[in-house]
């Protein structure tokens, strides 16, 4: 059985953040996939690993492991998959390689920069920027955009679930 774990921070003041699009997209997909175990770890982001750990045993029981979170190198709207991966400098997903001691696990990475009116990724730049961006609330047309996206990760879950991770990223990713 698949481990569906959706980062984010607990609390509601975090709840409808930017930092909190995995857990949101978990808990869709509790409401609509059978066959899944959904987790979301009542720790804070960067703090996650451990508790993954306590439901990811071992490395090959990390194989069947689909984190979902946030992504500032990808565009408001759009999601990649990937499997055995670096964190690509995202704190959450750090802890959690850190703690199973293995990157050999799939993620659903869920854009949420702006992009230009050309397209172009507008991506925060310093630390500042970015902790103000991601802690921030979707606004309205953003909350549009990402319910099509999550639709999206519920459909590639349910193929990854039924089909398998090589037809799911061939569907998903373009």
């Amino acid at each position: 059985m698949y481990i569906v774990v959706g980062l984010g921070n607990p609390s509601s003041q975090y709840s409808h953040t930017r930092h909190n699009t995995g857990r949101m997209a978990a808990n869709l997909i509790e409401e609509k996939i059978d066959g899944v175990k959904v987790f979301t770890p009542d720790t804070f982001m960067n703090k996650t690993g451990p508790a993954v750990a306590k439901v990811v045993k071992s490395k090959k029981a990390a194989e069947k492991l689909i984190v979902i979170y946030d992504d500032l190198d990808l565009p408001l709207g759009l999601m990649k998959i990937s499997y055995n991966r670096s964190s690509g400098g995202h704190r959450g997903v750090e802890s959690i390689i850190k703690a199973l001691k293995t990157e050999a696990f799939i993620r659903i990475r869920i854009g949420i920069s702006p992009v230009t009116p050309s397209g172009k990724l507008k991506k925060p730049k310093g630390e500042k920027d970015v902790e103000k961006h991601i802690l921030s609330d979707f606004k309205k047309p953003e909350t549009e955009i990402l319910k099509k996206v999550f639709r999206s990760v519920v459909t590639a879950v349910e193929t990854i679930k039924d089909s398998g991770l090589a037809p799911a990223m061939t569907e998903f990713n373009g």
